[in-house]
């Protein structure tokens, strides 16, 4: 699944161990969503879209069918 989350991140200049800890998920679990080897489940999405404060919809692309 594509997304903006390495994008999002930057833009506020976290590192992915801050993103990590915000989400309370480890710093592997955000590279590994972030290069797109690990999908989220969906209240963690949820939860990723509340800490960039965006849409789900706008952080992540669903694959093309």
């Amino acid at each position: 699944m594509n997304n903006l989350m390495r994008q999002l991140r930057s833009e506020l200049g976290w590192s992915q161990a801050d993103l990590a800890e915000r989400l309370g998920v480890s710093r592997q679990t955000v590279n590994a969503i972030e290069t797109g080897r690990y999908d989220p489940s969906l209240p963690l999405a949820f939860k990723i879209a509340k800490v960039f404060e965006r849409p789900i919809e706008v952080i992540f692309e669903a694959p093309a069918d």
